[in-house]
């Protein structure tokens, strides 16, 4: 073999990994965001998050956990029922790093009240940090910190459980949550037969003393190896939502039937189950009958982090495109260098300088909206509104980035496929697209005054940007028409999109004004590049986007 020959093997013209970085400051964005809505005095602290979740190692402990699937083990070796589920030891590592940080519970105070101050703001920057490492544990991560504003409506569990859920601890071993040094709690809402339209659910919960049997079954119950579920079921005076814990008081299994495990497109990391109940213990949360008003309020909050993760989806997206793209050499220039390259890559990187502003901003709602009515509407208004408009935008987006990569984004073998599996179930769980207009117009119909607030001030925050005012006016009169959920679906994106375009125009003016201009002003060709930018304007959106 010749001295040429090798040359062959030699790997030429490839970007090195994208790892042993600072996921928070590499993001100029993120950190401005996160800045605008009151978080600036974090900034140490999540860049010593961003600093090792973009490490290598976690990287790794990503790519494991996702090629290896959690297993129902559904007896132990001598018959007895355990129902079970087996995770690889690189998920347990990524849940014990996500509670170490308080991803779960940081939020909420010792006693469950919410924390105040930029805690939500902080918790989304590391919940979208996070989220672009590895997306599926998060899932039981957001569903226990979701849990406790609905265990609020029962005092006497929420001060039980609260001292366990408050710590930093993860505990995997399978047993009481009591004796346990931290929990997680999961939900259970959709059966066969039902889907969104819970009311048609037909679990049934029969008092057994203080406390309740359930028998029945859930068609989707995700992270079903946590401590305890929040389920509806109908009870005698109507739907209700209870508190269903993994092993009853005295110590036994709870009668908790998992049938098989959901194989999925994505979230492979995560286990998904269908799960029947043969008299399950289980203890009422709230009144009889105000199940789903018991239950939204773990709902709102993760739908707000089912948003933050398909931002953050995005984020890790363009990260690894322009990456490859300044290191990646074609035509004897450098990707990052060629005109067309640079348009698709700036537009990417201000639709997700919008979503991030957006993000952090309605994140901000939430830290002020028990003090503050004004925000309290903004929370109630945008939060279906931006988890539509983020959500859905994910699988598209992911799919450009990709294609930057060439084949190389396509195998298994790098990130980005992952993610692109990963991005659709964010628009689906919690509320597809259609669920959320409605809910929106649901908004509008029960408390119009404070939901056109809203809309002054989002019209008030916008002024001056092109076409925002011409895109109020067709929201109001969108949402006015007599056939309204004809059209709610473009009313609903316009209304997400103003909201990003006023976020922006709070933490980076000058991209505010593109924004308004390439999705207000005129109609977004839904191709990323298909806009025209200047060269400035390009140079200084990729700069923002990563160093």
């Amino acid at each position: 073999m010749t001295q040429a020959s090798f040359a062959t093997h030699d790997v030429l013209n490839q970007s090195p990994p994208l790892w042993d970085v600072d996921l928070f400051a590499s993001d100029a964005p993120l950190a401005a965001a996160v800045a605008a809505n009151g978080g600036a005095g974090a900034t140490a602290e999540l860049s010593d998050f961003g600093k090792h979740w973009g490490s290598a190692a976690m990287a790794e402990r990503g790519r494991i956990a996702n090629e290896n699937t959690p297993k129902l083990r559904l007896f132990d070796p001598k018959g007895y029922r355990r129902d079970v589920v087996e995770f690889h030891p690189a998920y347990h590592e990524l849940m014990a790093h996500s509670a170490h940080a308080g991803v779960h519970n940081s939020t909420w105070t010792a006693d469950g009240k919410p924390a105040g101050g930029a805690a939500e703001v902080v918790r989304a920057a590391k919940f979208y940090i996070a989220s672009q490492v590895e997306t599926g544990h998060l899932c039981p991560i957001t569903m226990t910190r979701a849990s406790v504003a609905a265990l609020a409506a029962q005092p006497d569990i929420l001060t039980r459980t609260m001292p366990v859920i408050g710590t930093r601890s993860y505990d995997a071993e399978f047993a009481p949550w009591w004796t346990k040094r931290g929990m997680t709690l999961g939900m259970g809402m959709t059966e066969k037969q039902g889907g969104t339209d819970v009311r048609a659910n037909m679990t049934r919960a029969t008092r057994d003393g203080d406390a309740y049997r359930i028998t029945g079954h859930k068609w989707f119950m995700s992270a079903p190896m946590c401590d305890a579920f929040l389920v509806l079921a109908q009870a005698k005076d109507g739907l209700s939502c209870f508190f269903m814990p993994r092993f009853a008081p005295d110590g036994s299994v709870n009668a908790i039937h998992f049938q098989r495990l959901k194989d999925k497109l994505g979230n492979r990391s995560n286990a998904s189950s269908e799960v029947e109940f043969h008299g399950a213990y289980a203890e009422l949360i709230g009144e009889e009958g105000k199940g789903i008003r018991t239950i939204i309020q773990m709902v709102q909050l993760t739908r707000q982090d089912c948003a933050i993760a398909s931002a953050g989806l995005m984020r890790s997206g363009l990260a690894h495109a322009l990456h490859h793209a300044r290191h990646r050499s074609v035509f004897q220039k450098h990707l990052a260098d060629q005109p067309l390259m640079q348009a698709v890559l700036a537009d990417m990187a201000l639709h997700v300088e919008a979503q991030v502003a957006l993000v952090m901003r309605l994140c901000r709602a939430f830290d002020r909206a028990p003090a503050d009515t004004g925000e309290a509407a903004y929370m109630r208004l945008l939060t279906p509104a931006i988890k539509y408009w983020v959500c859905k935008s994910a699988p598209g987006f992911l799919y450009e980035a990709m294609e930057c990569l060439g084949g190389n984004g396509y195998v298994e073998e790098g990130i980005l496929a992952r993610h692109y599996r990963e991005s659709p179930v964010n628009a689906i769980w919690e509320g597809s697209g259609n669920v959320m207009c409605l809910d929106v117009l649901r908004a509008l119909g029960r408390e119009a005054d404070a939901a056109l607030a809203v809309l002054r001030a989002l019209a008030d925050g916008t002024q001056g940007l092109p076409g925002a005012a011409e895109a109020a006016i067709s929201i109001g009169e969108s949402f006015r028409r007599a056939d309204s959920e004809r059209v709610a679906r473009l009313a609903v994106e316009r209304l997400a999109l103003l909201a990003a375009a006023a976020a922006l125009n709070q933490v980076a003016p000058g991209s505010a004004e593109l924004f308004a201009a390439t999705r207000l002003a005129s109609t977004h060709a839904g191709m990323y590049g298909a806009v025209e930018l200047s060269d400035v304007d390009m140079r200084a959106l990729l700069a923002r986007a990563l160093p």
